[in-house]
C-alpha cells in the first residue's frame, strides 16, 4: 500500500511530497527532496513497532544540516582527497566540503535536490522511484548524470534499494544510502550495545584527514574486526574518534551478505546484502544533541550508518575497485536491508 501528503514546502514554494509505504508487518516513509528515508517502523521479538531510523521532524532539518540522515548521496558518497581527481588524461576539480576534500557529492549534493517520484509495483511488494538528472559540471563533477533509486518493501521483511545511472560523458560514480539505524528505536540512545557482524577480513587505515594512508590492512587482532558478532562498544574506545572507515567485503561480486546488525534486549536484527565491494561503518562520532522526529534528542553515538559504496578515494587509487562511469554503460547497485526478530 502506498499514500502520499504534503511534508512541506522549500523557498521556492516547491512542494515536498511524503510517500508512505505499508506491507502489513513494517512500514516506510521516504520524502522526494533528497530521495530519503523518514522513517522505518518494524516489530520487535513480542510484536511492540517501533521507529529505527533517526530523522528530522521536518523538512528544515534536511535543508539547513548536513547528517545526511536517511539520504541518497551522491554523485560519489564518502571521500575525495583534495577535491580532485583525473581521469582520460583530464583533471578535474570538485566542490570542497570536507576540510581539504571533497565528501558526499559535494556542498550541494544529491542529499539536497528534489527528485522525481513515481510509484512502483512488483510481484515482491510496492515501492518509490526517485529519478533526478545532474547536469555536466554540477559540483565539478563531468557529464550529465541520469540517475534513479527505487525503494521497495516487500513482503519479505525488506527495504530494497536499487539504483541505475547512465552518462553522457566519462564520469565517476559512488551512491549510497545514509540511514542511521538504532534497532532499539531512534530515540533509544547509545547504539553501544548492538552487535555487528562484518563479513570482511580488511579495512582502509586513514589519515588525520580520513583518507585512506594506503592499501587495505588485516582486521586480524584489532578493535576493527567484526568477522564474529560482537558488542559495537567493545572496541570503539581504542579506534580514534570512533568507527568512520571502510570495510573491503570478502565476497567477490555480486549481491551478498555484508553485514548483520542486532540489538540483544529488542531482539531486532537487521541483515544487509550489497553488490558494492566496501561498507563504510560509521557510529554518529559528530551527532551532538540534535533534535530529531518525536521530540526526540539525538546525542553521539545514538545511531549507525551501514554504507555500501565503492572504496574512498578510489578515483585517485588505481587498485581500488573502479568508480568509473562511460556512455553507453549502466551503473546498477543493489542493497537490502532485510528486518527480522531472533
Amino acid at each position: 500500500m502506498l499514500e502520499t501528503c504534503e511534508y512541506g514546502s522549500l523557498e521556492d514554494n516547491t512542494k515536498v511530497t511524503m510517500y508512505k509505504l505499508d506491507n502489513g508487518r513494517m512500514k516506510a516513509a521516504l520524502i522526494d527532496y533528497g530521495a530519503s528515508l523518514v522513517s522505518m517502523e518494524t516489530p520487535d521479538g513480542s510484536g511492540k513497532m517501533e521507529d529505527v531510523t533517526l530523522a528530522w521532524s521536518s523538512l528544515e532539518g534536511w535543508v539547513t544540516n548536513e547528517c545526511y540522515f536517511g539520504a541518497t548521496v551522491g554523485r560519489y558518497a564518502n571521500r575525495i582527497a583534495g577535491g580532485k581527481f583525473t581521469l582520460d588524461e583530464t583533471d578535474y576539480r570538485l566542490a570542497v566540503n570536507n576540510g581539504p576534500n571533497h565528501l558526499h557529492g559535494g556542498i550541494v549534493g544529491f542529499n539536497r535536490r528534489m527528485w522525481t517520484a513515481s510509484s512502483v509495483e512488483s510481484r515482491t511488494g510496492n515501492g518509490v522511484k526517485f529519478e533526478y538528472s545532474s547536469p555536466d559540471g554540477e559540483e565539478g563533477y563531468p557529464g550529465r548524470l541520469d540517475v534513479s533509486v527505487t525503494y521497495t518493501l516487500t513482503s519479505g521483511g525488506e527495504l530494497k534499494i536499487e539504483y541505475e545511472g547512465i552518462t553522457d560523458k566519462p564520469t565517476i560514480v559512488n551512491l549510497t544510502h545514509h540511514s542511521y539505524w538504532n534497532l532499539a528505536g531512534h530515540h533509544s540512545g547509545s547504539i553501544l550495545d548492538h552487535r555487528l557482524q562484518l563479513n570482511a577480513s580488511s579495512y582502509l587505515p586513514v589519515d588525520e584527514n580520513s583518507i585512506p594512508t594506503g592499501q587495505p590492512a588485516s582486521v586480524e587482532n584489532t578493535p576493527m574486526d567484526f568477522r564474529k558478532p560482537r558488542r559495537i562498544g567493545e572496541g570503539i574506545d581504542s579506534v580514534e574518534g570512533g568507527y568512520d572507515h571502510n570495510w573491503c567485503l570478502d565476497a567477490d561480486s555480486g549481491l551478498s551478505q555484508a553485514a548483520v546488525l542486532s540489538h540483544p534486549g529488542t531482539g531486532r536484527v537487521m541483515e544487509m546484502e550489497t553488490t558494492e565491494p566496501g561498507v563504510q561503518f560509521y557510529t554518529a562520532n559528530f551527532l551532538s544533541g540534535e533534535k530529531g522526529k518525536d521530540e526526540a534528542t539525538y546525542p553521539r553515538r545514538s545511531g549507525l550508518c551501514l554504507e555500501a559504496q565503492k572504496w574512498p578515494d578510489s578515483p585517485n587509487r588505481p587498485g581500488f575497485p573502479s568508480a568509473v562511469l562511460r556512455p553507453g554503460e549502466t551503473y546498477r547497485q543493489t542493497c537490502i536491508y532485510r528486518f527480522y526478530t531472533g
